[in-house]
């Protein structure tokens, strides 16, 4: 236990006072782009283990600290696509999904798992794009 005040928090963090109060009373949630200041100032990752793909990319853009339109940039796509696959649509395109096998460490196998059912629910009379 650290036995900071708020202020000496805040200074920590690079935040106002008032943020941390905020934070603290659940008033306020942080910002993805303060994920990796907080990771590090507590020495731990206190959020559950990412389950889905949106869950995923919002993970890793709060563990490298990156805006929406920072993780976009880094991955070569629009902030709105990148912003869509975080609320959960389809990673309609195969070379994006290579993209987030890639950025994710995992399996483009994976990937297309996941993606089939959406497709499959949203596209009825279509096929999966391979």
């Amino acid at each position: 236990m650290r036995k900071l005040s708020q202020k000496e928090a805040a200074r920590l963090l690079g935040v106002k006072s008032w943020t941390v109060l905020n934070w603290e009373k659940g008033h306020t949630e942080p910002p993805v782009e303060s994920l990796l200041a907080l990771l590090r100032f507590l020495g731990y990752d206190p959020l559950p283990k990412p389950k889905t793909l949106s869950e995923r990319l919002l993970g890793k853009r709060g563990a490298e600290g990156w805006s929406i339109r920072v993780a976009a940039r880094n991955l070569g796509v629009d902030p709105g696509t990148w912003r869509d696959w975080e609320q959960g649509s389809v990673i309609l395109y195969r070379n994006h999904r290579k993209l987030v096998a890639r950025l994710l460490s995992l399996p483009i196998e994976q990937i297309d798992r996941e993606m089939r059912p959406r497709w499959n629910r949203s596209h009825k009379a279509m096929r999966f794009p391979e």
